[in-house]
């Protein structure tokens, strides 16, 4: 069970664990945390922040972390980006706590060390979608530089890295969403062509590692940075990778992705903008009636969701 939520949470086959999730109920710390994770992506929220309140609960505390900082990114998917700030401490508390205690180091980074990187860089968006550009760079950039990451060094023994380019492999996930927060500070920030960057490795990376689901996500970044550089060649591989991006949510059905691919495709298309945001309204509305009543209202108060 816990390799087919790995697959879907992670890898090429985000339907893989759909028929699982039922059954998680009963499992493991970790079986229980990638079903949340898988149920986030398809917009199931409610179910999600159920598994994820009873693990912050549990004696797993690293569990605990990826729970919180899981919990936090659904939170700041529906727009409430103060709401996440707390979980993403959290997730920072219990994953710093928990550092040196196993050598254990996960190929998806569902470990203490990546737990932190998770809570950093969500406190980086967190204070991203709050307006607050510095301390998101300042986050961003301590997720990067300073996280107290490890690998096994080639005497055996392991060494401290201080950049998530040189991360092992278990951290691929950290440097794909730091290429996102990136991204996204740029472009917040005005500078599109820095943009481009970060989103281009971000995809690279999750292209390389046949990670689905966070390809969707990375080219959907790169498309919109591409477009707001504005250069026609760039444009035309922006509208190609939204496209593609949005189709593909739409086949494995993950509605925390299939809205904001239709916003901005209405946004890169004016001609058709009528109908992709007539499907992103579809959708949400969808995403709503499966969320808990703090995410409802969260999504209703933001200004980020057209509710």
């Amino acid at each position: 069970m816990e390799e087919l939520l790995r697959q879907a949470a992670f890898g090429d086959d985000p339907a893989a664990g759909r028929l699982l999730r039922a059954k998680a109920a009963g499992g493991s710390g970790r079986v229980r945390l990638l079903a949340g994770i898988v149920a986030g992506a398809e917009g199931r929220y409610a179910a999600a922040a159920t598994l994820f309140q009873q693990l912050r609960a549990g004696t797993d505390r690293v569990v605990a972390a990826h729970a919180a900082a899981a919990f936090a990114a659904h939170r700041r998917q529906l727009g409430g980006h103060a709401a996440a700030l707390t979980f993403d401490g959290l997730a920072v508390a219990y994953a710093t706590a928990e550092l040196g205690k196993s050598a254990a180091v996960d190929p998806d980074g569902l470990d203490a060390a990546g737990a932190l990187a998770d809570g950093l860089l969500g406190l980086a968006a967190d204070n991203l979608g709050l307006g607050r550009l510095r301390t998101a760079r300042l986050l961003r950039e301590k997720a990067v530089r300073n996280a107290p990451l490890r690998v096994a060094a080639g005497d055996g023994r392991d060494k401290a890295l201080t950049g998530i380019s040189g991360m092992g492999e278990g951290a691929w996930r950290a440097r794909v969403r730091a290429g996102w927060v990136g991204a996204e500070i740029e472009l917040a920030a005005g500078n599109a062509a820095a943009a481009v960057a970060p989103a281009r490795e971000a995809a690279a990376l999750a292209e390389e590692r046949g990670a689905v689901r966070h390809g969707i996500k990375s080219d959907l970044v790169l498309g919109a940075a591409l477009a707001a550089a504005g250069a026609s060649a760039d444009r035309e591989k922006a509208l190609d990778l939204v496209r593609n991006a949005r189709l593909a949510a739409e086949k494995y059905e993950l509605r925390s992705l299939i809205w904001p691919a239709a916003l901005i495709s209405a946004d890169l298309l004016p001609a058709n903008g009528e109908l992709y945001r007539s499907r992103a309204d579809t959708v949400l509305h969808a995403v709503l009636l499966r969320a808990d009543p703090g995410g409802r209202r969260l999504a209703r108060e933001s200004p980020w969701v057209p509710v």
